[in-house]
């Protein structure tokens, strides 16, 4: 089994990872089990703050490393919160917090239309001259009644109208097929599976 450190140490974002990483036979492993702490993400991007986390981590364990820099986009308030998701409603980033403040923010909006962004990034090492990259998007709505208990972040109040639920009312297995992080992640292993084919 192939040793890949995640560039998290997000407890919904590993037990994604690692159920959908299983099958390709790579064992991940949480930066802070082997004392890395968090990299700085002082960029304006999603892909930009992943590939700083992914050299970062690679950086201080030698092996292989992946990262992912994902949040929410509403529509209505250009883009935000974007790459400051997890933080939104300031520090210590929590949740409840966080859903609250969108939700505010969004109270005069007509339009509560948002997407998840998931951008993911992959290197062999800290200099690979070629990083994989990938950038996909989940599209629903925000309201303000949560529903659901499954998922993390925004998902309770992740509105999928043509499911007619939220993202925290999917199964695992269910919403790994569809969501943001879902989608990138296969889009990566077809990458991973072609440049092994290739060497």
């Amino acid at each position: 089994m192939q040793k890949l450190v995640l560039a998290s140490n997000n407890a919904g974002k590993l037990k994604e990872f690692q159920a959908l990483l299983a099958p390709l036979n790579f064992q991940v492993i949480p930066q802070g089990e082997l004392g890395i702490p968090s990299a700085a993400e002082p960029h304006h991007t999603f892909i930009e703050n992943a590939l700083a986390k992914a050299r970062h981590a690679s950086a201080a364990s030698g092996l292989p490393a992946l990262a992912d820099d994902s949040g929410i986009c509403a529509h209505a308030l250009n883009g935000k919160p974007g790459v400051l998701s997890a933080r939104y409603a300031g520090e210590p980033a929590n949740d409840v917090a966080n859903n609250k403040k969108l939700i505010l923010d969004l109270s005069q909006a007509a339009d509560h239309g948002a997407h998840y962004v998931c951008a993911l990034v992959f290197v062999n090492s800290v200099n690979d001259p070629e990083p994989l990259i990938v950038q996909t998007r989940w599209y629903g709505q925000i309201v303000a009644q949560a529903k659901g208990s499954n998922g993390f972040g925004y998902d309770a109040h992740f509105f999928l109208p043509d499911l007619g639920v939220t993202a925290a009312q999917l199964e695992p297995a269910q919403k790994n097929l569809i969501s943001h992080r879902g989608q990138a992640l296969r889009e990566l292993i077809s990458q991973l599976q072609s440049r092994s084919n290739r060497a």
